[in-house]
């Protein structure tokens, strides 16, 4: 059985796909218990393009995991790389945003815009009808090239307005029924105790102590 010690990636570093500064301090709050050395693209100092160009959360996520990858192995860096794509199905509407809900009414458009827009979309439509959902696929990609993929859902419904300051993106407006709040509402412990990404990022440290 392995202890605490055994389950810490010590000495590793963990190279994760994002410029996202708030997906940044979720990763590392519920990546600490197995490494310290949690760095972004940025603070690795790469930085290649991808083309997110998949049609599911999953495709995107080992699209953004290999290309970085590549990059670190030419940079010279031995490194575990994750990536992850996320983001918003809503039933009522086709289970948009979906993959491109990074992306919806554009990257530089601001969450409460978009938040908006989606409230206003649901306008009269009844509670049972608003079902939600959130979904994250992470990738990761060893440094001998081995692929592993984990994924995690958070269910609930799009609520009437936008609630609580604690979350990110679409937190504001994505309810979870069984607390009656907001993902934005939920402290950062609980938020990673229960999220999407919480749970896809566990799966991936049960998957990686295997391997490293």
């Amino acid at each position: 059985m392995r202890n605490e010690q055994d389950n810490r990636l010590d000495g590793k570093i963990v190279i994760f796909a994002t410029g996202n500064q708030d997906k940044l301090r979720e990763i590392r709050n519920i990546l600490s218990d197995y490494t310290d050395k949690v760095l972004s693209m940025k603070e690795a100092g790469v930085q290649p393009t991808i083309e997110e160009n998949g049609t599911t959360f999953m495709a995107n996520a080992i699209i953004k995991a290999q290309t970085v990858a590549e990059a670190v192995a030419e940079a010279g860096i031995k490194a575990v790389v994750l990536a992850d794509d996320s983001g918003l199905e809503i039933d009522h509407l086709g289970k948009e945003p979906g993959v491109y809900s990074a992306r919806y009414m554009g990257e530089d458009t601001s969450y409460r815009i978009k938040n908006q827009n989606l409230l206003e979309r649901l306008y009269g439509v009844p509670k049972e009808e608003r079902t939600a959902r959130f979904v994250c696929a992470i990738a990761a990609v060893l440094p001998e090239g081995k692929v592993l993929t984990t994924q995690g859902t958070m269910e609930g419904y799009i609520g009437y307005e936008e609630q609580g300051g604690n979350g990110f993106g679409y937190d504001p407006i994505f309810m979870l029924p069984e607390y009656d709040r907001t993902s934005a509402e939920l402290s950062p412990d609980l938020k990673d105790a229960i999220s999407h990404r919480g749970q896809a990022l566990r799966a991936m440290k049960d998957q990686l102590v295997d391997y490293l």
